[in-house]
């Protein structure tokens, strides 16, 4: 494993700003190697978190993914939001982020957190209402984030609440 990284523009990486020296490729004739410093901060948001796309249709021409980080800042909560139709599957990194979300599958709808650590995953279906929160004073929280569509759907809400079934 002595192998020296990739560099944008090096093998079998394309670069995606400079054709001027090369025939246009298709991006999805090549993997792509996206580095920790090169997370695009230009994507969907919520208060409270930032961010972070790494694979998405707008960087590498996905099709059915996005993929990226979130940070979640300490003692903060995100807006609540859902994700559209996208799946969602989170990987806690760092931190012990909590998901709060509103169960209404009995007699009363009744608040949910889910306390996480490093390691855990969690996996929120299309449509569900819910919030990150960070109740840690001085760490930030950091997860990896799977979507099952090529951009990050986010639809920011008023409040915590269950959806009607027509609109999930």
């Amino acid at each position: 494993m002595s192998e020296p990284t990739t560099t944008p523009g090096e093998g079998f990486h394309p670069h995606l700003h400079d054709t001027a020296h090369r025939p246009a490729t298709s991006l999805r004739t090549r993997l792509h190697h996206i580095r920790a410093d090169a997370l695009d901060g230009d994507t969907a948001q919520s208060g409270g978190m930032r961010r972070f796309a790494a694979v998405s249709g707008k960087n590498v021409g996905s099709e059915k993914l996005w993929m990226g980080q979130t940070h979640v800042a300490p003692a903060t909560a995100s807006s609540d939001h859902h994700h559209g139709e996208s799946e969602t599957a989170i990987y806690v990194v760092s931190g012990h982020p909590e998901f709060v979300f509103l169960d209404d599958s009995g007699s009363e709808p009744e608040e949910v957190r889910l306390r996480t650590s490093p390691g855990d995953y969690i996996f929120v279906p299309p449509f569900v209402p819910h919030r990150e929160e960070n109740p840690d004073p001085d760490d930030e929280a950091v997860v990896v984030i799977a979507r099952s569509t090529q951009e990050a759907i986010v639809v920011n809400l008023p409040g915590l609440y269950a959806l009607p079934a027509d609109e999930g």
